[in-house]
Formats: C-alpha cells, structure tokens, sequence
C-alpha cells in the first residue's frame, strides 16, 4: 500500500494547510477539487519569482463534514511538496452537512501544535456554516486571529459558492477571499501555490488581484450562486 504521509519527520519552517469541504453538495465538483489540490502541491515546488524551492515545504490536508457527529478526516499529514502522492476520490467522498466552523478550530489546532515559521492555511468550501456543535463563529474567529497574529496567512475560497458571509464573520477580509468556478479550480490552485511560494520566500503578502479573480470566474459564480 502507497503511504499517504511520506516525507513525515521534523517540523516544517514552512508549512500549508489546506482544509477541504468534503460535504454533499461538493458531490458535482468534488474530482475538481481533489485535482485542483493535487495541482498546488506539485505547483509548490515550482519557483516564483525567488530562489528554487528548497523541497522541504510541507503539506496537511484535512477535509470535513458532519455525518453522525463532526468527521475531520486528514488525508496528508505533513508531507513535503516534493513527495506528494496524488489524493484521489478512493480516499475520501462527499457526504453530511457543513461543521465549517468547528473545522477551522481543528485545522488551526494542528497549525499550531507543528509551530511552522510560515504556514497557509486555505478554506475551501461550496456552501455556508449549518452543521458546528463544538465551537461558534466568535470561537472559529479566534482560531484564525491568532493564525494572523503569528503572521500566517489565511485564505478562503468558495467553489461555485460567491457568498462570504462566513469568511468576514470570522475575520477573512475581502482581498483574501475569492470565488472560484468549475472549470477553474485548478488553474486558481496553482497560482494559489506561486503566492504561497512567496510569502514562503520573502513573507510576501497574498492577496488575490483583478486578474485572479477574472481567471477563476468569480463574476459569474457570483452571479449565479452569490448575492
């Protein structure tokens, strides 16, 4: 059996987390998604604008759901760009409600508890909070402010979803906040993974620009799924 954590060992000075809704209604994008994720990491090791990756950034990634209780389910844990074994749909299918915020609280505990210099953490999700019993808005708000007060930086990413209601509740302002379209999702993750490559480098701040969001069809998934 292919082990889904190589690379695992001591800590990262940098390191990203990316937290994937696994829900029911990502059921029509939800290959995409796991491409899209696939896409940024084998784009972390790619240069962007600095000196060649060192090959030791690491990558967590935990998807969610609630089906009988909050499922927090981490498929990676702590594996380096540059060993990636490609997630497929065999490891983890949609399903449950949306615990968005008792999630963010968990992604953040593993962040905190490995100590990286540097971390992203990504929020991905195709619907809004409707599921959380262990923590609240102001809880999961707090999770992320000490993320930012660290540094880190925190991203959210609505996939065919263009309502963010619940990334400014829990303190994700706008240019780090962005609808994304089918069809576009990997594109989107790959120049995610270039940002991140840089605040990795030289602390660079990420933000998403007119042209990100004309790239990821953010427009149109607003027109269609936002308000």
């Amino acid at each position: 059996m292919t082990d889904p954590h190589p690379g695992a060992g001591a800590p990262a000075q940098t390191h990203a987390y990316i937290l994937l809704d696994r829900t029911g209604s990502m059921g029509s994008i939800w290959t995409e998604a796991l491409g899209s994720v696939n896409a940024y990491a084998e784009a972390l090791t790619q240069p962007a604008g600095g000196a060649r990756p060192s090959g030791n950034d690491k990558i967590t990634l935990a998807v969610f759901d609630h089906h009988d209780g909050l499922k927090f389910d981490v498929l990676r844990r702590g594996v380096t760009a540059a060993t990636w074994n490609k997630v497929t749909d065999a490891e983890a299918s949609p399903r449950g409600m949306t615990p968005l915020f008792d999630s963010i609280a968990r992604i953040v505990a593993l962040a905190e508890g490995d100590a990286p210099q540097r971390a992203v953490i990504v929020i991905m999700t195709d619907g809004e909070e409707n599921a959380s019993k262990e923590v609240t808005k102001d809880g999961a708000r707090a999770a992320l402010d000490r993320a930012r007060a660290k540094g880190w930086e925190v991203v959210f990413l609505g996939a065919e979803f263009g309502k963010f209601a619940d990334a400014d509740a829990v303190g994700v302002i706008r240019s780090k906040s962005m609808a994304v379209s089918a069809g576009s999702m990997e594109l989107s993750m790959r120049k995610l993974a270039s940002k991140s490559r840089k605040y990795f480098e030289a602390a660079e701040t990420m933000e998403f620009n007119e042209e990100d969001r004309k790239e990821s069809g953010e427009d149109d998934v607003k027109r269609r799924k936002g308000k």
